[in-house]
């Protein structure tokens, strides 16, 4: 028998790194430690990893590499520690199941549909009614004070997702503290990410941390649950939003709908992973476009030019 060599394979690319630790001492907290991945990716090339209190991690950041792991006729999701931390807050939700895990596809499958060009036609209305208390509270304040973008895109996102996935306002532009839904969300996912930041064995000194996270997630969770409630009290039967789709669409396979209690892990994974990720983009998209005057131009054209002075435009 012979045995074929492999050939033309070299190790992945690592930092010199410590014993136990590894590079865990070498990236920074927060936002900062995707800069320094970044910074690790053009100089340590499209494949590297690093080692953290004995987890490894592969970064894939070439368009070749990572067209090749995303080729979804081998697709496998993955749960990293981070997102296992997040378990605590989304549960079985489709952010933090594992791959295994029944209501990973079920739930895929169900509120695919969800997110179709005719259904994000069916939002628009909505859209168009949180952005006008957007700029209707910016109007206000123009001459008089300061507007914090980010902060407000932050209300934004969350008062268009609550609405168009839920039919929940969380009254973000009529409020001058935030709806404590939000305040529960902000400090357990700041928990979270401590968390998973830490020295293995640290949260054992967080105890008062860790018992304000359970309280925020009974929080979260109570007040998903009383929206779901009211939605099957109200013998409301549609499907046009994300709430109604998973109380009333059966699984194609098993022939059963979401349970309440993976609806309520699915609710709060939306408005976790969809109104950070969204109102960043949007605050950056307003700081360059004030930096680059002649790109705001023509999106003004354009704007001008799909709806005029049209007060209620189409999508």
């Amino acid at each position: 028998m012979t045995h074929e060599t492999l050939r033309g394979t070299e190790p992945i690319p690592q930092r010199p790194a410590l014993p136990l630790v590894g590079h865990a001492f070498d990236i920074p907290s927060g936002a900062d430690g995707l800069l320094y991945v970044m910074k690790e990716a053009k100089e340590l090339g499209p494949l590297f990893k690093l080692r953290v209190f004995g987890d490894e991690m592969n970064f894939a950041s070439g368009l070749d590499l990572v067209t090749e792991l995303a080729d979804e006729s081998r697709f496998r999701k993955n749960v990293h520690p981070d997102l296992v931390i997040l378990r605590g807050i989304g549960g079985d939700g489709l952010f933090t199941a594992y791959n295994d895990e029944p209501n990973w596809r079920k739930a895929h499958d169900v509120l695919m549909p969800a997110f179709s060009l005719g259904a994000m036609r069916g939002y628009h209305a909505t859209m168009l009614r949180v952005a006008r208390e957007l700029i209707g509270k910016w109007d206000r304040a123009a001459g008089e004070e300061p507007v914090d973008v980010a902060d407000d895109m932050t209300r934004l996102t969350l008062d268009t997702i609550g609405l168009c996935g839920f039919g929940y306002d969380f009254e973000s532009f009529d409020r001058d503290e935030p709806h404590p839904f939000v305040t529960a969300l902000s400090r357990a996912l700041a928990f979270a990410q401590d968390k998973g930041e830490s020295i293995p064995g640290a949260e054992l000194f967080k105890w008062k941390q860790a018992e304000q996270f359970r309280e925020d997630v009974a929080l979260m969770e109570g007040l998903v649950d009383e929206v779901i409630r009211q939605r099957r009290a109200s013998g409301d039967l549609s499907t046009d939003d994300l709430l109604g789709r998973m109380l009333h669409t059966r699984d194609a396979v098993t022939g059963e709908p979401l349970d309440d209690v993976n609806i309520r892990y699915q609710a709060i994974t939306f408005l976790i992973a969809g109104h950070e990720t969204t109102s960043g983009a949007l605050s950056f998209a307003l700081y360059y476009l004030t930096k680059h005057p002649e790109v705001l131009a023509r999106a003004q054209a354009e704007v001008d030019a799909l709806w005029g002075d049209t007060d209620t435009p189409e999508p």
